[in-house]
């Protein structure tokens, strides 16, 4: 039954997830994380690059934010379509390389069973936004090495683009791409074929604005990025410790796909495994940039933080069914579709429980009563709308989504003055004792922030 209804049970599961996991943070949830309202932040001014990260990640919120405005359930419902696309073409991959619906079907749902496409998913951030350009780079990579058609080319090098444009770190799939193909065309003794040029070029016209913002911008986000992986506090012991803290988080991951994996395969040994186009593939897509992430933190010292591995897993579950496609067990099918239904319950209602029992993170913060009192007490002193909110990206970044005038954000007036008009009111937000003894105009404190309203009477 389940083998005739593959497509079917693809679609359910994809409509069940895309539903679960945007109305459970939706519900759950007062407020937006800290990474969405960073971002939408950014986002009232857009640029080719920000302080921390490359543009697309703020871009795709502030699209969503044109057509919806501030319904927080818009920017979860975001996060979960590009799970959604990611899924579809992991399957549509799987099913090329296995030539079994219920296979690739397995190659996707066993994907649950890694957290960071549920249980932090609802958080839509850079590493979620890589994750179907990761995917459809590494679809659009495989089918111009088959069919070695000019669009597959093209569509190679745009995905590769936007993925670099979500995340630097994305360098590390082009390189383990770029390694599959050499490593091809000289085992194979090919002649050189002029369409590889192709991506590259489609890569740099894509990618040109962006490497212009960044030598206007002396490289920020590289710097940010680079201190972010403690490179700065440089020790011997760092080569040492931070690579087996890299594995030790890498395995604990990877348990509950494991566990997955052991009810649908019978052994994993690897004698009489031939390796053939495919699963070279996989080796290069799956393993390589692990492999390289791990290199870098052994060779510089670097702290690899755990939610950079975020798109790193995608084709995890393909690459050993593929590989062990012989061994797979006739009767996986009972047990493993309970398994998979409890870790598929279980994440969200973990997730909802730890939602609803805190009190104190990010998510419990009251921007929108803030904003409401904010609006308030504006429209009682002033005429004018709102156009400026200053403070740093949580505390402004709150108030420029929850107000009514949707004002711009900035961490800084200074660098933007001769750019910006100051016609409409401005609020300055931060340390209530700092700013009640500058403001030159309205003040007022809640929750310990500081409010300083500067608008025309």
């Amino acid at each position: 039954m389940i083998k005739k209804n593959t497509i079917k049970i693809l679609y359910l599961f994809l409509f069940a997830h895309l539903i679960l996991w945007t109305l459970v943070p939706t519900f759950s949830n007062k407020n937006l994380p800290l990474d969405v309202i960073e971002a939408l932040a950014w986002g009232t001014d857009l640029s080719w690059g920000w302080d921390k990260h490359p543009p697309l990640s703020v871009f795709f919120p502030e699209v969503f934010y044109q057509i919806f405005g501030n319904q927080d359930w818009a920017y979860y419902l975001l996060s979960q379509i590009f799970i959604i696309i990611a899924f579809i073409y992991i399957f549509k991959l799987a099913r090329e390389f296995l030539k079994n619906d219920l296979l690739a079907l397995v190659s996707v749902l066993i994907l649950e069973s890694i957290y960071f496409y549920n249980f932090t998913s609802p958080e839509f951030n850079v590493n979620v936004c890589q994750i179907p350009f990761w995917v459809l780079t590494t679809y659009y990579a495989w089918q111009s090495f088959k069919s070695d058609k000019v669009q597959d080319w093209i569509l190679f090098g745009l995905f590769a683009a936007l993925g670099f444009l979500s995340k630097y770190l994305f360098i590390y799939l082009l390189i383990s791409l770029k390694l599959f193909f050499i490593y091809t065309y000289f085992r194979k003794n090919k002649k050189f074929n002029f369409r590889l040029l192709i991506p590259g070029l489609v890569f740099l016209l894509i990618l040109s604005p962006h490497f212009i913002w960044l030598m206007d911008n002396d490289y920020r986000t590289i710097a940010y990025g680079l201190k972010r992986t403690s490179l700065e506090n440089e020790i011997f012991l760092n080569h040492i410790i931070y690579p087996l803290k890299f594995l030790g988080k890498q395995i604990g991951i990877l348990i509950p796909l494991f566990a997955l994996l052991l009810l649908v395969i019978k052994t994993f040994t690897f004698k009489k495994i031939k390796l053939d186009e495919k699963s070279t593939f996989l080796i290069f897509v799956v393993l390589f940039p692990i492999a390289l992430m791990f290199l870098t933190s052994f060779l510089l010292g670097a702290n690899i933080r755990t939610m950079w591995m975020t798109p790193f897993y995608l084709f995890i579950g393909l690459f050993f069914i593929y590989l062990f496609k012989n061994k797979i067990k006739p009767d996986f099918i009972k047990k493993f579709t309970w398994a998979f239904l409890f870790i598929f319950i279980l994440s969200p209602t973990a997730y909802l429980y730890i939602s609803l029992s805190q009190d104190n993170k990010r998510t419990d913060y009251p921007g929108k009563e803030i904003a409401q009192l904010v609006q308030s007490r504006w429209d009682k002193n002033f005429i004018n709308e709102i156009a400026i909110v200053v403070g740093d990206e949580w505390l402004g970044g709150n108030l420029s989504y929850h107000l009514r005038s949707r004002p711009m954000w900035f961490n800084n007036l200074s660098p933007k003055l001769k750019e910006i008009s100051l016609e409409g009111g401005v609020i300055y937000t931060g340390n209530a004792d700092i700013l009640k003894s500058i403001c030159p105009g309205e003040f007022g404190s809640i929750s310990q922030q500081g409010i300083c309203m500067i608008g025309v009477r």
